[in-house]
């Protein structure tokens, strides 16, 4: 064939219905579970949609996306929320982001913020720091660092965060003093606000139902209960653990570059840089309680809870209760003993690691795996903490690109 396409996920099924729109025939998609959808599936608990991969939605800040993806889910069937977002600090609720709303705090904690923020070293010049943890500091202050950042981040990624590189950072703005005052002062938010600030969600389904709805119209493209297990860069195939064998012109990897049990025709080094890459893997958790709350999302820094954040069910999916949570494995047994019967979910592949040479790593990888028509694509293919909306954004120019090379 032409494509062969690994993994029925976002990308995959995006990458492959872009083909079709193209006019373009001659792919196969090979999908290990039983269904599409990847980290974006739905399934049914307490009578309503849950999300098995946590807090995924439509963002609506790319708007040709979005009207790619309604040609197989129609606007009509999506709610628009605008997003809540809260923080727990010191057993209260404020809004996020942490830094536009410390006016929300008591009073003498604005003022060990306000000192704290004045004093971070972004903030007098002094030059940034390379390990995480002492970015951070540089960055935000002690006050956000100590209370917030460094607790967040431990519970969700890793909890050794030197282990993180600060190239993925750049993305918070600096701690602006001015700004912070100016919200203490008129008792609203300064600044500029973080992304996804609003959303889609289905009126009627999970998330989950766009993906089985595109997989639909591509079925005659689909192979379900197909693990790929080797690949051999010379002869450009795949094979399964089952023993079938797949060979394609181009190949598009959307799975976890660590979950090759074999790969022939790789350098030596490339192939053991792979085995450097890391991820965090999570459980979701659901919990009948109704919470007194708007917030779609709260997010825990506290260490003695183990999960980091939470998903309000009841405040975006209609017809629903509950809330779920989302806790990194190694923190589960933290858990009640009454809480054990819950419906919960293991995530494997959660989250990519962003280690210290991760970006060398992948460069590397993909650069030379693309000289051999192997490309790539999406959360895992590479290795990038990217969103359900970026990732069809990556897969449509993907296929636009090779259509047009090919």
């Amino acid at each position: 064939m032409k494509y062969l396409i690994l993994g029925a996920g976002p990308a995959g099924l995006s990458f492959a219905a872009k083909l079709r729109q193209l006019g373009e025939d001659s792919f196969l998609i090979i999908e290990k579970e039983k269904e599409p959808g990847g980290l974006c599936r739905s399934v049914t608990v307490d009578g309503a949609p849950f999300d098995l991969g946590g807090g995924h939605f439509l963002d609506s800040c790319r708007p040709d996306i979005n009207q790619f993806l309604f040609q197989f889910m129609p606007a009509e069937e999506w709610d628009t929320f605008d997003r809540i977002s809260m923080i727990s600090l010191n057993n209260k609720l404020i809004d996020h982001p942490i830094e536009a709303n410390i006016w929300q705090m008591e009073i003498e904690e604005q003022v060990k913020y306000l000192k704290s923020a004045a004093l971070a070293g972004c903030n007098l010049g002094v030059e940034m720091p390379e390990q995480f943890i002492d970015w951070i500091y540089w960055k935000l202050g002690k006050e956000i660092a100590d209370n917030y950042m460094i607790p967040y981040n431990r519970k969700m990624f890793a909890d050794e965060l030197n282990e993180l590189g600060t190239y993925w950072l750049n993305k918070l703005p600096a701690v602006n003093f001015e700004e912070i005052l100016l919200s203490c002062l008129k008792k609203k938010a300064f600044g500029k606000q973080p992304g996804h600030a609003k959303f889609y969600y289905p009126k009627h389904y999970g998330y989950g139902e766009l993906w089985l709805r595109m997989g639909k119209e591509l079925e005659n493209h689909i192979e379900y209960n197909k693990c790929a297990k080797e690949i051999n860069f010379n002869q450009r195939n795949i094979t399964t653990e089952d023993g079938s064998r797949y060979k394609a012109d181009n190949i598009i990897t959307t799975i976890p570059w660590k979950e090759w049990k074999e790969i022939s025709g790789m350098p030596e080094h490339i192939f053991n840089n792979i085995r450097q890459l890391k991820h965090s893997s999570i459980e979701t958790r659901y919990f009948p309680d109704r919470l007194s709350t708007d917030a779609h999302w709260i997010y825990y820094p506290e260490q003695e809870l183990p999960y980091h954040r939470i998903l309000v069910r009841h405040n975006f999916c209609r017809n629903s209760k509950g809330y779920w949570t989302e806790t990194r494995v190694e923190r589960t047994g933290m858990f009640e003993e009454s809480h054990e019967g819950s419906p919960r979910f293991i995530n494997t592949y959660a989250y990519p690691l962003n280690t210290i040479n991760k970006n060398r790593i992948i460069d590397e990888l993909l650069n030379w795996t693309i000289e051999r028509r192997v490309y790539g694509l999406g959360r895992w293919g590479e290795h990038q903490h990217y969103n359900s909306d970026k990732v069809v954004e990556l897969a449509v120019k993907l296929a636009e690109q090779l259509e047009e090379r090919n």
